[in-house]
């Protein structure tokens, strides 16, 4: 019994040397991706140059369409098919795609007008536009590609991925970012912006968010997966 707690305890040792060895053995960060502060100013823009001067409307979108003082004919929800349209009660299809929300209203004005209402008033609010989205990829739960929300953040488009993976190196998380055509990132600490030491960043749409892999953590999570295998024997009492 003795003999098997010191081949479990000289396996413990070996494990953790071996983790030890890649934590030596890690590359450096690239430093081609500014971090700290030149990471934020990487990516810093101003939330208006992000918007385009005129937002058109896209298959998927979603609109609410609201006919003054008629609420049988309002649509609190509607997204336009994939041929561009959206349908409203009486008039049916009206042609969207392409058109920005208030071109949408004149033409649901004008479709009601033909047979139905006599001066009709249609405010048309995009509630939710396909083409604002932001990307999450790398060591995260759920890697996707998520719809843009006013005041997004890193933390928060994080939270949308499911947080970061346990083998996710926290202090390498960038975030690339199109300005005036231009590619641009920054590399940025997580650990620091959860505690409160670095700020959170803002967000913009098409961002593209990567969490890097940690290789030390990826050891250690195989040393914890094997030491249930090595780890069984009782502390003789």
């Amino acid at each position: 019994m003795t003999r098997l707690l010191q081949t479990a305890g000289g396996q413990h040792a070996i494990a953790l040397a071996c983790v030890l060895g890649l934590t030596a053995c890690q590359a450096p960060l690239d430093p081609v991706v500014p971090a700290g502060q030149a990471g934020y100013d990487a990516v810093a823009v101003e939330p208006a140059a992000t918007l385009p001067s005129r937002y058109t409307l896209s298959p998927g979108d979603v609109v609410s369409v609201r006919v003054f003082d008629e609420p049988e004919l309002s649509v609190e929800e509607v997204a336009l098919d994939n041929a561009g349209n959206v349908t409203l009660p009486l008039v049916g299809e009206v042609r969207a795609v392409g058109l920005s929300a208030a071109e949408l209203a004149a033409a649901v004005e004008a479709a009601y007008a033909t047979n139905y209402l006599r001066d009709p008033r249609v405010t048309v609010l995009v509630k939710q536009g396909q083409g604002r989205t932001i990307a999450v990829e790398g060591e995260v739960e759920q890697p996707g590609v998520f719809p843009y929300a006013e005041g997004q953040t890193l933390l928060s488009a994080l939270a949308l991925a499911r947080s970061p993976t346990e083998t996710a190196k926290l202090d390498e998380v960038m975030i690339f970012r199109t300005v005036d055509g231009q590619r641009q990132a920054g590399r940025f600490d997580l650990r620091a912006i959860r505690g409160g030491r670095m700020p959170d960043v803002a967000l913009v749409p098409g961002d593209v968010v990567v969490v890097g892999y940690s290789s030390i953590r990826g050891a250690w999570q195989d040393v914890l997966r094997a030491l249930p295998v090595f780890g069984i024997f009782r502390p003789i009492g």
